[in-house]
């Protein structure tokens, strides 16, 4: 499959914004969980300068800054940017690629990304400039999610339109595989490959528990890009075929309070080599 980059990147950024005030109905509640994990992985301490790529609406450079460091946060999406900074005054935000950041080399002790790379058309890219401006001896930690069928939570609207007979490939644009880096050595690969030592790659296991199927469904709906418009774009006979898959799909995650939903997490650590 061709993508686009630039055509992709485009449409991330426009409907990622549309979503910053919904993200947190699901998709934030699930990924703010990770923040600590990523902030330790990246050694991130008081009066270290932190870069959060894809802060989304600002958990992480917040949790940053909370720990005493001096953070910016840079996303795509102009939405989340205007969320972010509404929601955290005290830390900067920035309007950048995180395949093109903006910085000079040797600017930022840690640099951190929640569910960034599974987005990037060249993630080896974003490698490269993350390498580009740690200082020497900084690090990186950074997520992605663990692909089906042991992390449902990202897949199910996915499921639910193949089970209602929508070819998810034919309606929204080509993007990168979101699920490349959910090999260990392929992720581990990507950051050595970027000149990085010391790589470690882990498995975070996580599960979203939830007793309303509505509650899950609009909370897909509000947190996701790709899945929600492939749900979306559809007309109501379709979107009504793809909900009750959905509900059918949530049978096999039901549990005696509800539902628990499986979402494994990848974290990534790796740091510039020192200074000889």
């Amino acid at each position: 499959m061709t993508v686009d980059a630039d055509a992709f990147k485009a449409f991330e950024a426009e409907r990622w914004g549309a979503k910053a005030g919904s993200y947190d109905r699901l998709t934030g509640k699930v990924t703010r969980r990770l923040v600590e994990p990523l902030l330790d992985a990246a050694a991130v301490d008081e009066g270290a300068r932190v870069l959060d790529l894809a802060t989304g609406p600002g958990h992480l450079a917040a949790a940053a800054a909370e720990r005493g460091a001096v953070t910016t946060g840079v996303d795509i999406a102009p939405g989340m940017l205007a969320v972010a900074a509404a929601r955290h005054p005290h830390v900067e935000f920035v309007r950048a690629d995180a395949e093109s950041l903006p910085f000079p080399d040797d600017t930022y002790e840690a640099v951190v990304g929640a569910f960034v790379l599974n987005h990037l058309p060249r993630p080896e890219t974003a490698l490269a400039e993350i390498a580009r401006v740690l200082v020497p001896g900084g690090r990186t930690a950074l997520s992605v999610w663990e692909g089906p069928p042991r992390s449902r939570l990202v897949s199910l609207l996915g499921e639910a339109a193949r089970g209602a007979g929508v070819d998810p490939a034919s309606q929204v644009p080509a993007g990168p595989d979101p699920f490349r880096l959910a090999r260990d050595e392929e992720f581990a690969q990507l950051l050595a490959g970027a000149g990085l030592e010391g790589v470690h790659v882990g498995t975070i296991e996580l599960e979203h528990r939830a007793e309303d199927p509505d509650e899950l469904w609009r909370g897909l709906l509000g947190g996701s890009v790709r899945g929600a418009a492939l749900v979306e774009s559809q007309d109501e006979p379709t979107r009504a075929r793809i909900r009750a898959e959905f509900g059918r799909a949530l049978e096999e995650l039901r549990t005696g309070e509800g539902y628990a939903i499986p979402a494994v997490v990848k974290l990534a650590s790796g740091r510039v080599p020192p200074a000889p």
